[in-house]
């Protein structure tokens, strides 16, 4: 049985390896601890996986669409969540909105990720921070024109029980729930 003592030692081993609510949440879902606790008995190993990103390679481009901007990155940029962080202007901010051109000139010096991490993270949905329910995120480094010839950004959102890519026209107004997926 989990006493006092032992529950704060484990709060500070998860703080000292960084680990956040939302992985000591997930560590208590489903089997995860018992997938976990042959390896703390010294009868398994973990092994780490690697994700890198193709950031320089060009984006996925919708039928009938062509992009007008594609910021590249790197060419194996090995992805770490930590690197991802949520970005909001200013104009965002406090219940003010934003007119999408008047961000996208804003964000010109703001190191934000393109589509193709966008796509990246629909093809791996587990390393999706939980905490971006309930927000649209923007990925500006790519710039669309759609069919009927309306620039727009392609953002992630979570609907109903998954993940999946939308766009918004720049003559739209951005919120505060409207951050755009920036380099740390």
């Amino acid at each position: 049985m989990l006493d006092v003592g032992q529950a704060n030692e484990l709060k500070l081993a998860a703080r000292r390896a960084g680990a956040t609510n939302a992985d000591l949440k997930r560590l208590s879902e489903g089997d995860a601890f018992a997938r976990i606790l042959p390896v703390l008995r010294g009868l398994g190993e973990v092994t780490i996986t690697k994700y890198l990103v193709d950031l320089s390679a060009d984006p996925m481009v919708p039928k009938g669409w062509e992009v007008v901007e594609h910021r590249r990155g790197d060419k194996e940029f090995l992805f770490d969540p930590a690197k991802v962080v949520l970005y909001l202007d200013g104009g965002q901010k406090g219940g003010r909105t934003i007119k999408g051109n008047e961000l996208r000139n804003k964000l010109s010096d703001q190191p934000v990720f393109n589509a193709n991490l966008l796509d990246f993270y629909l093809a791996n949905p587990h390393l999706i921070p939980e905490e971006w329910k309930g927000k649209a995120v923007f990925f500006w480094g790519t710039i669309y024109r759609d069919s009927n010839g309306g620039l727009c950004v392609r953002y992630l959102i979570w609907f109903g029980s998954g993940w999946y890519w939308h766009f918004y026209w720049l003559g739209s107004d951005w919120f505060d729930n409207n951050p755009a997926a920036s380099r740390k």
